[in-house]
Formats: C-alpha cells, structure tokens, sequence
C-alpha cells in the first residue's frame, strides 16, 4: 500500500503509516491571492487544517501524550484528563483514542457544539461548565483549570495542563523547521494568535534558531487585550484570549501584539473562505488581519507566515449563527 504525502511543496510517494497519528504535521503552506495586502507583501498561511482532527493542536497533542508516557506520568492502564475550548480535547481525544487512554474533558457550552460533539464521538467524558451569554471570560477559564484539577486528583489521571505544560513546545519548533523549509529561509515575519501561548512561543524559539531577525508578532481579542495590557473582557474568538496573562507567555516571546476584534475575526474568516476558497475558524480570521496590518510594516516582497489554525467545519453551526454580523462587518470595511 502507498499513501500520498506533502512534502517541501510537492507530492511524494511513502510506505503506508502503522497509524494514523503519523500523519500529524507536514502541512501545506499557502500563499494568498486575493486576500493581500496592497504593497506587494506575500501573506502565507500554514494550513493546520490538514492535520488528522482538522486542528494545529494534534501536533501539542501528541507531544504531550507522548512525553508524559516516555517518564511514566501516564502509565499503561492510565487516564488523562484536560480543560479545553475544544481543539486541544478534540486533539486529545484523538491521541488517546488511538493510544487506548480514558479521557476526561472538562469544557463549556462557550465553544462551539461541533468540537463538543467531536471529542465525545471519540470517547472523551466530559464534563461541560456553564458560561455567561456564551462568551469566553476569565472566570470561565478559571472554573475550567479548577474542575480539571479536581478531575484529576479523585481520579488519580495524568493532568495534560496545557496552560503550563512545556512539552508541547518541541511539537511547535517542529513547526517552525517546516515554516523554514518550506520559505527557503525567506521569512519577515510570523504572526499567531495566543491561547495558551505554547504555539507562537515554540514556533518564535524554533524559528530564531534559524534566524533572529524574523519578527514575531502576538494576536490577541481587542475585547479582552491583556497581553497589551488592557482588562479581561469577553469575546467569542475560539481558542484564543484566555483573559489573563497565561503561564507560558514571555514578553520576549513577540516582538509586537496586535489587537483584533471577533467581528473583524469572523468577517475575515467568511471573506477567506469567499475569495480563497478557505474555510476556518475565527483565530485564522485574526491571525490574517493582523498578518495584513503588519504588511504594511515591510517592504515590498517580504514575506509574512501566519496560521490556518483549524478548519471551519468545526464551526458551521456557530457561523450560522453569526454569519449576518460578520456580513455587515465586511461590508462596511469594503
């Protein structure tokens, strides 16, 4: 048997995987056509939707799992357990599937219902925390890592933590090797949103060892901005903006921070998927704003990689709910 991989931009030939989460990574970069700045500046987005789950957090996924069963936090037998917006327990939930773990999530009926729905067709127990009105706040946060914590201590499971954990960053300098590559080195700038921090620390720490010089760039929800230091406040951007400074944030991980609103987010993600033909989620939205404001910044020809964080589909019963604001919201920018 034979499967086709991507490999450095072009298709080649490999042996069949032993499972599926070998084929985690490797994903296409994608220059933009439409959706471009007017200066020449070449925006790239990294196509995490290509991962198995659709997500960039299969990568932090394995990385955790794996690291935790290499020094025996997770033994044979054993039990995970993580808070999560969604794409992370999803990613989880796929590892542990594959690797026969019992998982227990601990989620809320802010993120959207597709990942909820995901993560228990996979087979994860969960325990859903109520929000207020629907939007990400820091209580909700807080409520999440506690539940989690107590999860873990009664059921004697290995606690992932993404908040703290630092194993996942090895998954991001792999990223960051990809990115390099995959440029020829010809990179100006990176720019991702923060959740937990993990992914734009890792790929800046990765991509620096290549070349110090490429800026760095936070994306955070205007709407609860405290990375600029600004007060926790509401928004419904997926997986990002937490609404406190996480543990895995440095100040020296960026070399700026842009501030995005989740109307700007979600009219991004509807006119990607008008012009590009991309589906996403509302992060990518964000990310691509910033990415097109921090174009402006360079001269022309540079080359600016940002990420497609997940696939939209993650998402269709939340953009059908949104679909008229963001409509009105990319009219008016237009």
């Amino acid at each position: 048997m034979i499967e086709v991989t991507r490999a450095k931009g072009h298709f080649a030939m490999h042996a069949s995987p032993q499972n599926i989460l070998q084929l985690i990574g490797n994903t296409s970069l994608l220059a933009l056509r439409h959706v471009v700045p007017a200066n020449g500046v070449r925006i790239l987005l990294k196509l995490e939707s290509e991962n198995p789950t659709g997500s960039m957090k299969d990568r932090m996924a394995l990385a955790m799992i794996e690291a935790a069963e290499a020094d025996r936090r997770l033994k044979p037998g054993g039990a995970a357990v993580e808070y999560t917006g969604g794409s992370t327990g999803v990613s989880l939930a796929f590892v542990c599937a594959v690797k026969r773990y019992p998982l227990h999530i601990v989620t809320s009926d802010a993120f959207s219902r597709e990942k909820l729905d995901h993560m228990k067709i996979l087979g994860a127990r969960m325990n859903i925390i109520a929000s207020e009105s629907g939007r990400m706040t820091e209580k909700l946060t807080r409520d999440m890592v506690e539940a989690a914590r107590v999860i873990a201590e009664d059921a004697g499971a290995y606690w992932t933590d993404q908040l703290k954990n630092t194993d996942q960053l090895s998954a991001y300098h792999k990223l960051a090797d990809e990115i390099w590559t995959q440029t020829g080195g010809g990179i100006d700038a990176f720019v991702q949103s923060v959740g937990t921090a993990a992914s734009l620390r890792g790929t800046s720490e990765g991509l620096r060892r290549h070349d110090d010089k490429i800026r760095m760039v936070a994306v955070e929800p205007t709407e609860s901005a405290v990375l600029s230091g600004g007060p926790p406040g509401g928004h419904k951007i997926d997986g990002i903006g937490a609404g406190f400074v996480v543990p895995l944030w440095r100040t020296d991980v960026s070399d700026q921070i842009e501030r995005v609103s989740t109307d700007e987010a979600n009219a991004m993600a509807l006119r990607l998927a008008r012009e590009e033909g991309l589906f996403a989620g509302s992060s990518t939205g964000a990310n691509v704003v910033a990415a097109l404001r921090v174009a402006e910044q360079f001269r022309p020809h540079a080359t600016i990689v940002t990420i497609m964080c997940d696939t939209g589909m993650k998402y269709l019963k939340t953009y059908g709910a949104e679909l008229g604001k963001a409509e009105s919201t990319l009219l008016a920018a237009h």
